[in-house]
């Protein structure tokens, strides 16, 4: 990557061994071969960010300072972000990445301060921009026992079609080697219940993003994917993917709404 404070930029081949690992990791039949489409957000998986131990931070990701600021909030969170899947990136062809940081905004919440980081991406192949992406990123203070924890909201249940999914460690192994994601929360069990506060190893929220996206393909052509997590899955627990034509979402075992997303088509 370059150099520069607000934006970077990143060549990469899409290589299909790569996109067909991601899709045998989830289960799926298909192979792809060079010249194919690339399913819609496989693009995660590829313009990887390989820094050395050195310049990591103590959670696993590139330490902030540059593109993110460091703003002294040790925790990161994916909390969202928006699609638009404007044309088909193929696979075994070699595509540009460029990033750009569009606000950084501090603020108090009801769980102390909090730093909101956006990040605009635009992946273009021969030239022609294909996929453009706003990535939102939280950080925060680490938890304290007696910190206030809102609760999730309750997840809806007038979907028209639904789907179990569970996550076990192999899986969220194999998608944080994929996406080159060295998140600690993901496979370090004890720093992600004695560092960060949570139950147990937790669920990417890209993952949860890439199933809803590709049981929506199911449907037709995505050209629009908007989702918000609000509430993290853990190692092991039992959600079901439901969506209708407009909305897509994650709900939990016991009721609550883990992430939202809306449809375009």
């Amino acid at each position: 990557m370059t150099d520069l404070t607000a934006e970077t930029r990143q060549t990469d081949r899409l290589d299909p061994a790569r996109a067909n690992a991601l899709l045998a990791a989830l289960g799926r039949p298909e192979r792809l071969a060079e010249g194919d489409a690339l399913p819609p957000f496989f693009h995660q998986i590829h313009f990887w960010e390989a820094q050395p131990p050195e310049a990591l931070g103590r959670d696993g990701h590139p330490r902030t300072g540059g593109l993110i600021p460091d703003l002294g909030l040790p925790r990161r969170m994916w909390a969202g972000g928006a699609l638009r899947f404007l044309a088909p990136l193929r696979v075994g062809q070699e595509a540009e990445k460029r990033t750009i940081r569009e606000t950084v905004a501090q603020k108090t919440g009801r769980t102390g301060p909090l730093a909101f980081v956006t990040l605009r991406h635009e992946i273009r192949q021969d030239g022609a921009l294909c996929v453009e992406e706003r990535q939102d990123l939280v950080y925060r203070e680490d938890p304290t026992p007696d910190a206030p924890r809102p609760g999730p909201p309750e997840a809806r249940r007038d979907e028209t079609e639904a789907r179990v999914a569970c996550f076990d460690s192999t899986l969220l192994f194999r998608y944080s080697a994929l996406t080159f994601n060295g998140h600690r929360i993901h496979y370090d069990a004890d720093y992600a219940r004695e560092v960060e506060g949570y139950a147990d190893l937790v669920v990417h929220g890209p993952l949860l993003a890439q199933l809803l996206i590709l049981m929506a393909e199911e449907q037709a052509p995505l050209k629009d994917f908007r989702f918000r997590a609000t509430a993290p899955v853990t190692l092991g627990e039992e959600v079901t993917l439901c969506r209708d034509t407009e909305s897509a979402w994650v709900r939990g075992a016991d009721g609550r709404q883990c992430m939202a997303a809306k449809l375009g088509f």
